[in-house]
């Protein structure tokens, strides 16, 4: 999918989040990266096969400062 001069990674590779946006909705959260993968703001994704990756990001600074 990626044309980009150096490509970007696959949609299967460990850093798929480094593709290039290509869309992206700021009102519903989501960004649409050259490789196919749809990100979330909740840090979510889609990938191409349909396959649903949950949101990975660690906790809010609020709960380790107590």
């Amino acid at each position: 999918m990626c044309q980009h001069t150096s490509p970007c990674p696959t949609a299967d590779a460990m850093d798929r989040e480094a593709a290039r946006i290509v869309a992206t909705c700021r009102e519903q959260g989501w960004s649409l990266l050259c490789n196919g993968v749809i990100t979330f703001e909740d840090t979510g994704e889609i990938l191409p096969d349909g396959t649903v990756i949950e949101p990975h990001r660690g906790p809010g600074k609020h709960a380790l400062a107590a």
